[in-house]
């Protein structure tokens, strides 16, 4: 028997195609050739679009040919569809080497937006391992963004960064942690400081900064990346073999990665969101979260409910 959102779809459905059909001319679904959606960086007002890329892991492939080519193709794809942030660290292995050489191959880096952390002790080390950074990434003169990763030693690298920043070896600095179990020392950190971006986790599977910290974000004015948007890939293994509730073409949601992206980006406190991928067709996939519709409050509590009885 159909669910009543089953009959309410068919029902809606049905009145569009015998009273409008010109909508479906007018106002196609979200299709690669959309424009993807950007959001302001509070403190600037910079435009930055909504998908961004993460490289823990996925880009860790040393000087491993076949392995580049791929990660070419995505970055292709990526600057293509009007992507522009890509984020980074020196505990990614050869990331961060790897996203500077392939950018600047394929001479995208006017076009991108690079962030990356310091993730050691010590004023001294902490410069030598940003002035690292830069040059592996072929920044040129300075990163966009570099952020404490995990908040080690974040008293000592935020003077270091405010100097930075004041001399244009960086232009936004910021903080991050990556679990649930970070978000007091994150919370008390961002409400202390002047940070330009915060970087924590939230997904369908991992809420928890919707209670406090996406909210102070907002209040210190501070743009918002998200990591972990599928949280260690067991949400994909939740839904696997499972349909897309019919519902969720009101929104252009073509594909579960669509899904989980578009839950986020429903939160007005994101800027943007960071899935890592290796994979030429999962970038193009995660792009099209950024276009179309977005849910609103409604929806979203909609979103999560049918997620919670998968």
């Amino acid at each position: 028997m159909p669910s009543a959102d089953d009959v309410f779809s068919r029902r809606r459905l049905l009145r569009l195609l015998a009273a409008a059909p010109a909508l479906l001319v007018v106002n196609p679904p979200a299709s690669a050739s959309a424009v993807l959606a950007t959001r302001a960086i509070p403190r600037s007002g910079e435009a930055l679009p909504v998908i961004g890329l993460g490289t823990w892991r996925v880009f860790d492939v040393g000087a491993d040919g076949a392995a580049r080519a791929r990660l070419r193709e995505v970055l292709t794809q990526f600057s293509a569809g009007g992507a522009k942030l890509i984020d980074s660290s020196p505990m990614y292995g050869s990331a961060e080497s790897v996203v500077g050489d392939l950018s600047h191959a394929l001479g995208l880096r006017a076009k991108l937006f690079l962030a990356t952390k310091v993730w050691t002790q010590g004023r001294d080390d902490g410069i030598a391992q940003m002035e690292h950074s830069i040059a592996r990434m072929q920044a040129g003169a300075a990163l966009d963004l570099i952020q404490v990763h995990n908040l080690v030693d974040v008293a000592t690298h935020t003077r270091t960064l405010m100097e930075w920043k004041a001399k244009a070896r960086v232009r936004y600095i910021g903080i991050t942690h990556y679990t649930a179990s970070g978000h007091g020392a994150l919370e008390r950190t961002l409400a202390g400081g002047e940070y330009d971006f915060v970087q924590v986790n939230y997904s369908l599977d991992e809420p928890q900064a919707a209670a406090r910290l996406l909210p102070l974000a907002q209040e210190k004015r501070a743009a918002v990346l998200i990591n972990r948007p599928f949280g260690e890939g067991g949400m994909f293994s939740r839904v696997r073999g499972k349909p897309l509730p019919p519902w969720a073409a009101e929104l252009g949601i073509a594909s579960w990665a669509q899904y989980f992206l578009k839950w986020i980006l429903g939160h007005p406190a994101v800027t943007c969101v960071i899935p890592g991928t290796g994979n030429p067709k999962h970038i193009v996939d995660n792009l099209a979260a950024g276009r179309g519709a977005l849910p609103d409050e409604a929806m979203r509590a909609r979103m999560a409910k049918h997620f919670d009885t998968l």
